[in-house]
């Protein structure tokens, strides 16, 4: 029979694909849908950061860019370069 040994040769490479469709490509589907969310979520007046380090206050909301007010001036960035949203009670424990 050697047809069922050239089926038998695939079985731990089908093992490997599933092994790392688990541990790499789900984890990182369900951290761009957590950030989506979060994006999708930013309204005028939360506290935000950017992926180059600039925090701010969001001024205005777009389709896909915000404007950011800091030390008083105003920039504009598109959605993806928001890396998080600064919660209310972070604030208030770096301002101690």
């Amino acid at each position: 029979m050697p047809g069922a040994e050239t089926y038998l040769s695939f079985v731990p490479l089908i093992l490997i694909f599933v092994l790392f469709y688990f541990m790499l490509i789900r984890p990182q589907k369900k951290r761009d849908k957590q950030d989506k969310e979060m994006r999708d979520s930013i309204i005028v007046g939360d506290r935000i950061c950017t992926i180059g380090g600039i925090i701010g206050k969001v001024v205005s909301v777009r389709d896909d860019e915000i404007v950011i007010e800091t030390s008083g001036n105003r920039m504009k960035f598109y959605k993806w370069a928001i890396r998080s949203k600064i919660e209310k009670d972070s604030d208030a424990s770096e301002e101690k």
